[in-house]
């Protein structure tokens, strides 16, 4: 469903993508893990054709994004939803306007129509009768839940997750986790996950890959990750911050450790 093909984004002098090469599959969850910085949110911008690239091509359903004339590029984004990492809701408005905001400026349901649906989709998402509520008497799970509602409220074909367990807790993480599962398997979408969150990953994942310097350095299923003889990968899967202890580490700890027993 979507092919990024040799993909480069420059801003000013920080070369963020060097080359990126990546195949979606229809109706697959796909993760991409990363450290802060990588490039993975522009990876997902270049996908929505947000951004346009300095170099390769973003392929969706056979057709060059960066190709496409304006009302292409409009009519694509609609099959196109996003969870954004904060939410992103209009505070202004109510969560049933939230949910049903692509609805009311993309179509000409009739209101009441509209209103079914978003009952529907925060049915889906487990948020059942508050439409009427504002932003801000949410907590940060039910706006992202919230959001979620309203990146499927348009039958989107893909849905793009950015950091979608960022600064909830444990458990509202992991029920997070469960309704990218579920509504994977009720909508039949393709998913694309953003995180650095290693337990959501290895949850929701078909498969990983891992995005470092502006390159895929591996990918594959959530097993194969845990399993991967790649340092690198490992290094970030593990949370070991200081990687495999080399010959100069070694004596260095190892002079450490003389010096303080003759100052005994």
């Amino acid at each position: 469903m979507i092919d990024i093909v040799d993909l480069h984004k420059y801003f000013e002098n920080n070369h963020v993508l060097r080359g990126t090469n990546l195949t979606v599959n229809a109706g697959e969850t796909l993760v991409i893990i990363g450290r802060s910085g990588c490039g993975k949110s522009v990876l997902l911008k270049h996908i929505m054709g947000l951004m346009y690239p300095d170099g390769g091509k973003v392929i969706i359903n056979g057709q060059d994004v960066s190709t496409l004339q304006e009302k292409e590029l409009h009519m694509m984004r609609l099959k196109i939803g996003m969870l954004f990492q904060g939410a992103a809701l209009f505070d202004s408005l109510t969560v049933g306007e939230n949910v049903g905001f692509s609805l009311y400026e993309h179509t000409h349901i009739s209101p009441e129509e509209i209103e079914s649906i978003v009952a529907e989709k925060l049915e889906l998402v487990e948020l059942k009768g508050i439409e009427n509520l504002k932003p801000a008497e949410l907590s940060g799970g039910m706006k992202k839940r919230v959001g979620l509602a309203r990146a499927i409220c348009y039958e989107p074909e893909i849905i793009l997750y950015d950091e979608p367990t960022t600064g909830l807790d444990p458990i509202m993480a992991d029920a997070i986790n469960d309704l990218i599962k579920a509504l994977n398997n009720k909508l039949k979408v393709t998913s694309i996950v953003v995180t650095h969150d290693m337990a959501s990953a290895y949850k929701v994942a078909d498969r990983i890959a891992m995005l470092y310097e502006g390159k895929i350095v591996e990918i594959g299923t959530p097993d194969e990750i845990k399993n991967t003889s790649n340092p690198i990968v490992n290094q970030f899967v593990t949370g070991n911050a200081y990687g495999p202890i080399t010959n100069n580490q070694n004596q260095g700890r190892s002079a450490n450790i003389t010096n303080r027993r003759i100052r005994r």
